[in-house]
């Protein structure tokens, strides 16, 4: 049986489509975690007392736990949840710290579509905002995904 999509296909998207995620609050255990994985263990991520004597004056999130966690709030709002095939690029800039306890949300919009059939969709780009809970761009730049046609399907 096949899966259920629920996110939006290649010809379903268009240039200006807009989307907000929910907000989610980043803890410490997300940066130890994320440090374990990676294999990151920068002081200034997971040594508080390290971290109190460097420019920020306390722990921060590693920059790209802040890109894959805005990866997963992406997929979260359903725009493309099941109909990404894959993402293709990434420009991305790391503009404010984000530190434990921010509650982190991104916006996203549909800057440019190219349809690329041999793969069975298309390319799609996305301007993408990491917003903290203060408001402030913590982090932003352009994906590009390639994204499942309807045809594929039939």
């Amino acid at each position: 049986m096949p899966e259920k999509m629920d996110g939006r296909y290649f010809e379903q998207l268009n240039v200006g489509d807009s989307i907000e995620s929910a907000g989610r609050t980043i803890t410490e255990q997300d940066i130890m975690q994320f440090a374990a994985l990676s294999g990151d263990d920068n002081p200034i991520h997971v040594d508080p007392e390290f971290a109190k004597t460097a420019i920020f004056g306390q722990q921060i999130a590693h920059g790209l736990l802040g890109l894959a966690i805005a990866s997963g709030l992406a997929l979260q709002t359903g725009l493309v949840r099941g109909t990404a095939e894959a993402f293709t690029a990434c420009d991305w800039k790391f503009r404010a710290p984000i530190f434990i306890g921010d509650a982190v949300r991104i916006q996203a919009q549909v800057t440019r579509k190219k349809a690329m059939r041999r793969l069975g969709g298309g390319l799609v780009v996305l301007e993408v905002t990491m917003l903290n809970q203060r408001d402030q761009v913590v982090q932003k730049g352009t994906w590009t995904a390639l994204v499942r046609s309807q045809e594929k399907l039939a």
